[in-house]
């Protein structure tokens, strides 16, 4: 007799089928609602960082009236007691806040100053010229003369110096000052010719482990400094309250009204006083500062100086150039930026630059 197996039954199959469609559409589903909140997510910071970004410039907005009501009265002086100098100023909105500082570019020493002209008649108090054919370093003899003009040191790179040296900073002496302004005139100046033993020019920087060129045009923030031979984080962060860069300028007159009392250091080395004498010309001078220049000169403090009348002309008693430092935060986003403003016959205000970021 021959037995006939019995056909296996596969029971629980199409259930345990039914079960891992299931588990594959849950997971499929999960993962689309994750990227669905990650994308919302991502919409409303976006939104947030634009709002915030909006409130900044509101508060750009508002620095130009400031600074328009302000000149309005006084179109000749710009001084500590006007309305655009109350330091930080912070309006509360919903869910977040506005903040704002306003400060005179004009009140710091411009490293963009610093740039040596090209030919030998530039060099005054009111900028250092940019002038000159660019071609003359072709040749031996212009190449001479272009680093004779360097050599003739401008106002700002003698207050530069001095500077350095009167903030006493580890390692910085009489030579290293010196490097660090050839360095720095290298840096700016349009030609390709080191202006003395510690200038530095394209060779030594594309050298590096990491190589470049030097920028032979102007500064575009103090930061930048960093690149630039000679100078180091510890270097820049100290002299940092001193110093600024006014965009695409070479000017150097310096408000003699809104030099801060705390920094009498930039007064020190613009006059190459002493300490004590640069203390006592802005103890001196009145919360409204000087009403005209020819009042700062005659200031008993100051005349008794020697060697004032070559440095005069640094000096001014209005501004033309301020800078806003503004943030705001809405929400869980922030927003930081720097404007440079520049102001024109006291009536008209274009912003110049503007700077994403804290610094």
């Amino acid at each position: 007799m021959i037995l006939l197996a019995k056909p296996f039954k596969q029971t629980g199959v199409a259930l345990i089928t039914v079960m891992l469609i299931v588990a594959l559409c849950a997971v499929i589903a999960s993962q689309m609602t994750a990227r669905l909140q990650m994308q919302m997510q991502r919409s409303v910071n976006v939104t947030f960082n634009q709002q915030a970004y909006w409130f900044a410039m509101g508060a750009e907005a508002f620095t130009k009236r400031v600074l328009i009501t302000a000149f309005a009265d006084d179109e000749d002086v710009t001084n500590l007691g006007q309305i655009w100098a109350q330091g930080q100023t912070t309006y509360p909105i919903d869910f977040g806040d506005i903040s704002g500082e306003i400060n005179d570019l004009q009140s710091c020493l411009n490293l963009n100053a610093l740039r040596a002209p090209l030919n030998n008649n530039a060099g005054n108090g009111n900028g250092n010229g940019n002038s000159g054919d660019k071609n003359n370093d072709k040749n031996k003899n212009s190449g001479n003369n272009n680093r004779n003009s360097k050599n003739k040191k401008v106002p700002a790179r003698l207050a530069f110096e001095t500077l350095l040296i009167n903030l006493q900073l580890d390692g910085v002496s009489q030579f290293e000052a010196e490097s660090m302004a050839d360095a720095l005139t290298d840096w700016l100046d349009e030609d390709s010719s080191i202006s003395s033993a510690g200038g530095a020019e394209d060779n030594d920087y594309s050298s590096r482990e990491f190589p470049y060129l030097a920028a032979n045009h102007y500064l575009a923030s103090v930061n930048e400094l960093r690149i630039i031979e000679h100078f180091t984080p510890a270097i820049i962060d100290a002299i940092k309250p001193y110093v600024c860069v006014i965009p695409a300028s070479d000017m150097h007159k310096i408000n003699i009204n809104t030099i801060s009392a705390d920094q009498p250091e930039l007064l020190q080395a613009l006059l190459d006083s002493t300490l004590d004498e640069a203390q006592e010309i802005l103890s001196a001078r009145e919360n409204e500062g000087f009403s005209g220049i020819e009042d700062f000169y005659n200031l008993p403090e100051v005349v008794k100086l020697e060697n004032f009348n070559s440095k005069k002309d640094q000096f001014v008693v209005d501004s033309e150039y301020f800078t806003l430092k503004a943030s705001a935060s809405f929400n869980d986003s922030f927003f930081a930026m720097n404007s440079v403003m520049k102001i024109t016959d006291n009536k008209y205000i274009d912003v110049i630059s503007r700077t994403i970021g804290r610094n």
